[in-house]
């Protein structure tokens, strides 16, 4: 099945079977590996990426279901890792393994985009969607606190 992908604002053309999901299309076909597999039924989050800005497991989501749509990976959040919580996640140290940072990020990233006064009770339920293994959830909070203070600051 031939699809037409917008990808980080560029237009792809991939040819699939009708039920790849978005995931293994961004992996294997586009060759965008920031958006990972972690468990494959949406209980973890590590595949994490916006569609017309919403988050979304990428590994439930037919790729047919994203035509016509603006789908952003983690390569495709901001140049040269200049988003706020990019940023932020450096400078706090969040990750330890790293595996489940860029769909933490994603996460994140949506729910900063509609709400830069996220309170941490507004910030953990919010991400309680996403699992990190190696426990950096106060690293994590943290990071996304110290985005949205930068990003209410500079008005991002």
């Amino acid at each position: 099945m031939k699809l037409e992908l917008t990808v980080n604002g560029r237009q792809h053309s991939v040819d699939v079977e009708p039920e790849a999901t978005l995931l293994w299309v961004l992996r294997d076909e586009l060759k965008l590996s920031g958006t990972k597999y972690g468990c494959g039924m949406a209980a973890c989050g590590a595949c994490m990426v916006h569609v017309d800005g919403k988050s979304v497991f990428s590994c439930q989501l037919q790729a047919a279901s994203a035509v016509g749509k603006a789908i952003t990976t983690i390569e495709g959040l901001s140049k040269g890792n200049s988003h706020p919580l990019q940023q932020a996640w450096i400078e706090e140290q969040v990750p330890q393994c790293g595996y489940c940072q860029s769909g933490q990020i994603m996460r994140a990233a949506e729910l900063l985009a509609t709400n830069k006064q996220a309170s941490r009770k507004e910030i953990m339920a919010h991400m309680n969607t996403n699992l990190c293994r190696c426990g950096t959830y106060p690293r994590i909070i943290r990071a996304i606190e110290s985005a949205a203070e930068r990003m209410r600051d500079s008005d991002v």
